[in-house]
């Protein structure tokens, strides 16, 4: 029961979305490997304790080492496949993701410990009861926060002022070449995000966060530029007077609607966000 509970929870945590990651099929084998391996383990787990056979449960130390090595294994390979990108993902996006899927083996393990422990002890009635609620809880935390949680998103104005680009009031960068110039006037869409409170600010100041709602609107919508033209990169800058965030994109795809969209469902990184607002001081 234990089994496979662990498995149907790992089946439902693993997803291939926009981000074509973990690729298919071949990503997804190893991870349902480990799926399939961490709910043995959690399995194997109760009745150890209950035979009293304590060096069996020295496995689940050695199931954290392993687990462990998926996340430097994934981050290692997306900081490769980083390189290769016109948009990069950056450094924080990749540390999130690779966290993800160390996390989501201990949620399996979880689901296979208390399964089993609700069949061995209540019967296996309450071991599918059990097991159909943990099956819930995982996928609860399969979600986190998004920016449209922390910051409203809007159109802003993208305008050249001689050489200097602006998206409304924001400065964005020096432009000298009158063709980048002209491009930038047809492709060029601007979105101002305005933080909700402290811990929103806070949170989008940080460059990895910017640079994962770029490398999001990216895949989405497209990329108006190729190697060896820097001129055309997205950007994220900050207004220091309130923390407004102004983007300036040139996406394939220029759709407001769904620009705006894409930017509001971009995650919160875990490794990023912030809560100034829950600082004594601050209370």
């Amino acid at each position: 029961m234990g089994v496979v509970v662990g498995v149907i929870s790992r089946l439902l945590m693993l997803r291939t979305d926009y981000r074509s990651y973990p690729t298919y099929p071949h990503g997804h084998v190893i991870h349902i490997a480990l799926g399939v391996i961490a709910a043995g383990l959690g399995s194997v787990a109760v009745p150890a304790f209950i035979e009293e056979d304590f060096t069996a449960v020295t496995f689940l130390g050695l199931a954290a080492s392993q687990f462990r090595d998926v996340r430097n294994m994934e981050r290692n390979t997306l900081q490769q496949l980083d390189n290769m990108e016109l948009v990069p993902r950056g450094t924080a996006y990749i540390e999130g993701i690779a966290m993800v899927f160390e996390g989501r083996n201990y949620l399996v393990m979880l689901s296979s410990i208390v399964t089993t422990a609700s069949t061995v002890f209540f019967g296996w009635q309450w071991g599918v009861i059990i097991g159909l609620v943990s099956l819930f809880v995982d996928k609860t935390f399969m979600s986190g926060k998004n920016v449209a949680d922390i910051a409203k998103v809007k159109q802003g104005t993208v305008r050249m002022e001689g050489q200097h680009l602006y998206v409304d009031d924001i400065y964005i960068m020096n432009v000298g070449l009158e063709d980048t110039r002209e491009k930038i006037k047809k492709n060029g869409v601007g979105m101002i995000l305005t933080p909700k409170n402290e811990n929103g600010m806070v949170t989008l100041g940080n460059l990895g966060q910017r640079q994962a709602i770029l490398h999001d609107v990216a895949t989405v919508l497209g990329v108006f530029r190729d190697a060896g033209e820097p001129s055309l990169v997205p950007l994220i800058k900050r207004s220091l007077e309130d923390g407004r965030l102004g983007i300036f994109l040139l996406p394939q795809m220029k759709n407001v609607e769904k620009i705006k969209g894409t930017i509001e469902r971009v995650p919160v990184l875990e490794s990023v966000y912030r809560k100034p607002l829950e600082a004594k001081v601050n209370k």
